[in-house]
């Protein structure tokens, strides 16, 4: 199988997964069906989106493939149906989300360096991809985004992106870089949950004389 076509099916797995775990969260703000679809779309291809926009990258991802629409959008709905069974597969949506984290910072990482792009707009087009779907479905539905929490998150898309394109700054073999970075970012992340990593908070009490 070419690396291009597993990241694409690593992709549509991810916005899968990215959709059902926005439905999970609109069934936790008693949504209806119709919200429940969008979340799912807007969590999903909402990083993308941001992307392109910000980038001036015309069209859309979701515009120029609309079946995306309906696969993010089953997805979700298809969530309620089996929404009872969902805390038996937890571990598998954190995985998956991991998987997703670090597929959409490559991918928008190489967006950005497709259009020649400064290092530090490449970084940041990978981590909004990453990051971006998860704070619109958080912001949605009244949350403090996870981006903002102190938990590796960010700062996995962040180093993923930076050993990505270190790897082809030094002229690795492109797969090889792909697949590395990808690797190294989804181990991190999944030692992050497991083992409670995070940056460090800052607390800011105002005592009042």
């Amino acid at each position: 199988m070419e690396t291009a076509q597993l990241l694409f099916i690593c992709y549509i797995i991810a916005i899968v997964a990215e959709a059902m775990t926005a439905a999970l969260a609109a069934g936790r703000r008693e949504m209806d069906w119709v919200g429940v679809y969008l979340l799912g779309c807007i969590t999903a291809l909402g990083g993308g989106s941001v992307r392109d926009v910000l980038l001036g990258r015309y069209p859309l991802t979701w515009v120029e493939h609309p079946h995306y629409l309906l696969i993010t959008g089953f997805a979700a709905l298809f969530t309620i149906l089996i929404a009872r069974y969902m805390h038996h597969l937890r571990h598998v949506f954190l995985f998956l989300d991991a998987v997703g984290l670090v597929v959409f910072t490559v991918i928008g990482c190489n967006i950005a360096m497709g259009m020649n792009m400064p290092v530090i707009i490449i970084i940041a087009s990978g981590m909004i991809t990453g990051c971006m779907g998860g704070v619109l479905r958080d912001v949605l539905c009244a949350d403090v985004p996870l981006l903002f929490r102190a938990e590796l998150y960010a700062t996995v898309s962040i180093v993923t992106g930076l050993l990505y394109v270190t790897g082809e700054w030094l002229g690795l073999p492109h797969d090889a870089v792909m697949i590395g970075a990808m690797i190294f970012g989804l181990a991190l992340r999944l030692m992050a949950i497991r083992f409670s990593w995070g940056m460090p908070k800052f607390v800011y009490t105002k005592t009042l004389h």
